[in-house]
Parts: C-alpha cells; sequence; structure tokens
C-alpha cells in the first residue's frame, strides 16, 4: 500500500529509539509511509539498549558464567570459572553486546528506510519538532502523526548524595571502575532486586534495603517467600520496612542511617528507588498535553493514542508494566493505528520477567488476585528438584506453581521461580491465551528430560485433587434386564397349551 503524499515532511516521527520507537518505525515503513526517528543520543537504542534491559541481562550473564554458580551445587561454593573477577571482566561482554545490538538496529532502519536524526526534540506546534543537533544548530520538521517513546531517567532524589563512583543511580552503576566488596542496594523494585542478587553472586556483600513491608507487590506471594528465602540463604541481607533517614558520603565508605536508629555501611550505594517519564523537555504545553507527578502520559490501552488523536505514546513512558517485551508490541499496535491500517490485537495475558539470580516469571492472575475476586480454584505446584534434569543440572531450588478454575479446569495463572524460569512461562502463556485446562498438562508428553515436565508435575498435583469430569468416568456396561416373574394364570396357559399340541400331533 502507499499512502498518498501528505503536505508534512513526514507521516510518523517518533520520538526515542528504545523498544516501542523501534517497532513502530519499523511497522510504520513496511507499510510504505515515511518515518523520521529522533533520538537525543547518536547511538540508536535508548535507555533498554544503553543502560537497561540489555546491559543488566549481558551483566547477569557475565556475572553467572565467571563465577560458576551455576555449577557450585557440584562442586562446592568455593567454585569458581575465575578467581579474580574485575569490573573489566564484566564490562568486556557488555560493550561486545551492546554494539551489535546498535548494529542490528542500524541495519534494520537502513534496511526499511527509516530516516534518523541525533538531537533534543520538542514541539513548536500540533504538528512540528524542533530538533537541537549538533554544535547548538537547530532544525525544523513537520509530521501527521507522533509517538513519542522517550522511556525513563532514573529517580535522583536531592537528600542522596551522588558523586557518580560510590553513590550512583542504575545508569551510572554499569560504568562502575572497580568491583566493590559491599554494596547497599535501596530500592527493593525489579531494578534493586536483579543488580543485589547479581552482585551477591559475585560474592560481594549486599543489604537491599526497602522502607515499604513488602517487595514486588504484583507477584504471587508464594513465589516471593520462595525468592526471599532464596536470596538470604544466597547472602543478601533483606531490610524490608526500613526507611531511610540519611544517607552520608563519608569518603572512606558510603553510610545509611534508617529511621529505627540501625546503620549501614558500605563501600558504593545504588539508589533505584523509581523512575522518572523523560517528557519535561518535550514542550507538551504547545500541543495541549500533560503527564502525572512521575512525568508519565496516559493513552488509551488499545490504541495508545493520547488525548491529542494524532499523537501517540507507547513504552515506559506510559507507565505499568514497563517492559522491553510490551513495549515492543506496543509500538507496533500504535504504529498500525495511527497508520489506519487493520491489525491483531495483543494478547490479554503477557509473561512478566524479573532476571534476578534466581530469576522470576509470571503469567496470569496470582493467587492474591483470585482470591479477592472469589474464584474457586485448585493450585498444582512441582519443585525442580522433582525433575531428572533438575538433578543433571544440579538444581537444588526452583519451583512452578500453577492455578486452575474449579469451575472451568482454565490455567488462571502461572508462577515460576529459579533456572529458566523467563522461558519456561511462555508455555503458560500459550495455554492461558488459548483458553487452556488443566487436562492439557495432564494429557501432553513432554520431552524428558527437561525442566518443563515440572509442568507435568505441577499439572498432576492439581488434578489429583479436582473433581473428576463425567467425560473422563469410566462408565460399566448396564445389566440386562431380568423377564418378568409368571403369573400362575400365565403358566396354567402354557400348559393348555403344550396339551393342545400335543393331541395335535397325535
Amino acid at each position: 500500500m502507499t499512502a498518498t503524499r501528505s503536505k508534512f515532511d513526514y507521516d510518523l516521527i517518533v520520538i526515542g529509539s528504545g523498544p516501542s520507537g523501534r517497532t513502530a518505525a519499523i511497522q510504520a515503513a513496511k507499510l510504505k509511509r515515511r518515518v523520521l526517528v529522533i533520538d537525543r543520543k547518536d547511538r540508536l537504542g535508548g535507555v533498554s539498549v544503553h543502560t537497561g534491559t540489555v546491559p543488566s541481562k549481558t551483566l547477569r550473564e557475565t556475572v553467572l558464567n565467571l563465577t560458576g554458580w551455576r555449577e557450585r551445587s557440584f562442586y562446592g561454593r568455593a567454585y569458581r570459572v575465575k578467581d579474580q573477577i574485575k569490573a573489566d571482566d564484566l564490562k568486556a561482554r557488555l560493550h561486545m553486546t551492546l554494539d551489535h545490538e546498535v548494529d542490528v538496529l542500524e541495519h534494520q532502519f537502513n534496511r526499511n528506510h527509516v530516516d534518523m536524526l541525533a538531537g533534543m526534540a520538542h514541539f513548536t506546534g500540533p504538528n512540528e519538532v524542533e530538533v537541537e543537533v549538533e554544535a547548538g544548530d537547530t532544525t525544523r520538521v513537520t509530521g501527521e502523526k507522533f509517538l513519542i517513546a522517550t522511556g525513563t531517567r532514573t529517580y535522583r532524589p536531592d537528600t542522596v548524595p551522588f558523586n557518580g563512583t560510590t553513590v550512583v543511580d542504575g545508569d551510572e552503576f554499569l560504568e562502575m571502575g572497580e568491583i566493590p566488596r559491599s554494596l547497599i542496594v535501596v530500592g527493593a523494585g525489579v531494578i534493586g532486586v536483579e543488580y543485589a542478587t547479581m552482585f551477591s553472586a559475585l560474592d560481594v556483600r549486599v543489604t537491599l534495603i526497602e522502607p515499604r513491608d513488602t517487595f514486588l507487590d504484583f507477584i504471587d506471594r508464594t513465589l516471593i517467600q520462595e525468592f526471599t528465602h532464596q536470596i538470604r540463604e544466597n547472602g543478601v541481607d533483606l531490610r524490608l520496612g526500613s526507611p531511610i533517614e540519611s544517607i552520608e558520603d563519608e569518603g572512606s565508605h558510603i553510610e545509611v542511617t534508617l529511621d529505627n536508629g540501625r546503620h549501614i555501611r558500605g563501600e558504593m550505594l545504588l539508589f533505584a528507588a523509581g523512575r522518572m517519564g523523560n517528557t519535561d523537555r518535550l514542550n507538551l504545553k504547545a500541543v495541549g498535553l500533560e503527564t502525572d507527578h512521575r512525568g508519565r502520559l496516559e493513552v488509551e490501552r488499545k490504541t495508545y493514542q493520547t488525548k491529542v488523536s494524532h499523537i501517540y505514546a507507547t513504552g515506559d513512558v506510559i507507565g505499568h508494566p514497563s517492559l522491553a517485551s510490551t513495549s515492543l508490541q506496543q509500538g507496533r499496535v500504535a504504529a498500525c493505528h495511527a497508520m489506519e491500517v487493520p491489525t491483531v490485537p495483543e494478547s490479554p495475558w503477557f509473561p512478566y520477567g524479573i532476571y534476578s539470580v534466581p530469576e522470576m516469571s509470571t503469567c496470569g492472575m496470582s493467587e492474591e488476585e483470585l482470591n479477592e475476586r472469589g474464584v474457586p480454584y485448585e493450585v498444582g505446584i512441582a519443585r525442580f528438584r522433582e525433575t531428572s534434569r533438575g538433578h543433571i543440572m544440579g538444581l537444588e531450588h526452583g519451583m512452578l506453581k500453577m492455578l486452575f478454575s474449579l469451575k472451568t479446569r482454565r490455567v488462571l495463572g502461572v508462577q515460576i521461580v529459579g533456572e529458566g524460569a523467563t522461558e519456561l512461562i511462555h508455555i503458560a502463556q500459550a495455554v492461558l491465551n488459548l483458553k487452556g485446562t488443566v487436562d492439557y498438562f495432564v494429557q501432553n508428553t513432554f520431552n524428558y528430560p527437561t525442566l518443563a515436565e515440572a509442568y507435568k508435575i505441577a499439572g498432576l498435583d492439581a488434578f489429583n485433587r479436582m473433581p473428576i469430569p463425567e467425560a473422563y468416568k469410566d462408565k460399566k456396561p448396564a445389566k440386562p434386564k431380568k423377564a418378568p416373574a409368571k403369573t400362575a394364570e400365565a403358566k396354567a396357559d402354557k400348559a393348555d397349551g403344550e396339551t393342545g399340541k400335543d393331541k395335535a400331533a397325535e
């Protein structure tokens, strides 16, 4: 389909080249539309590629490989692949991965004829943005439709003495000069939990502070209990319900004072308590848009339109779930709607992955949600140590939990903690979206030995406690009916008949 050339420079202008901006631009370009991507950095990819998703997951894999973490159950806690692990060892693989990601993204844009412009953009009117490029120069471009995919930045309160070396935010953390012997992490959100558990695997003494009494509240409580037990066993000092009174940079160390009077010392502090939408420099007033207190935009969740119909927003800048995976989907859907092209809608259930050590992943509803809704359900649980694959891998921990409706037998939610959780969850996602039941896991064969076999174990665990459907019950063959008892009168008639036959024969 070739669009009619409009009075604007571009059919779609995308501000931001993260996951949602990337997919939106490529989708619109495949529809033969003129597309421009503006990014404030000269390297594409946004926060996801440079400071967020890809770097943190690369760092995790590097840590697990160099420390020999996965093999310690066989060879002991002292086992190491490399004895002396330094910051440069962690960064080497990181830079190689990021360079590859940027190269692939630039190739995709070039192949699909997506124009690119590096600079800081802000609206000057309903259909125009001004971009501050190198050397202070500016250029103006017009677009029929716009997509805001500017992502988020770290929240940096004035009460925290950031110095870029020993007191850092999530972006600066990756640039550390050396691995600290002790680390304080403030904020038990996804980012804080991931980095805290990674560095605990490096045998760094980690203290994780969370002012609230709970953390990761969107995760099933059973899973959090299992996870909490494991990370404490791995050496993370988890301080819940501990509001911070002050953070002091003492030069030789960082000292945190809690409001209960306790003090915590560490060589480095990572502040990971929240993020802000990157919208303050867009001059949104020029187009009649406003943000919430965190700089996030409100959108219609099926189309990702803002209240200004020709402007869309996707990714972390619109808030929860703030995942690279969901952002990729949002960008595609928004681009199709903006270009007025029908498309397949997003599926209702998506997987949520947390790349901690151990990793966690969920899809569907938690047990707490089912209780709130008053839904009758049954639970099936499998431990990774119950599988042969778990024995082969030396897994001592890991759990898969499934929730099933007692009325319809359908899968309502799946939660996994342990090795490979973020990969295994996609089986649950498929069954959930296809409205599958507990019977699927009982009837079907899973490769042996695999961790996926845990689905079979958990399915049987629930199946054996659930009412058996009538269709599955053995039906015994009906017994033949007995002939009715003969009356005396009938017997007499029969006798007379037999006598008559004898006389006729004679």
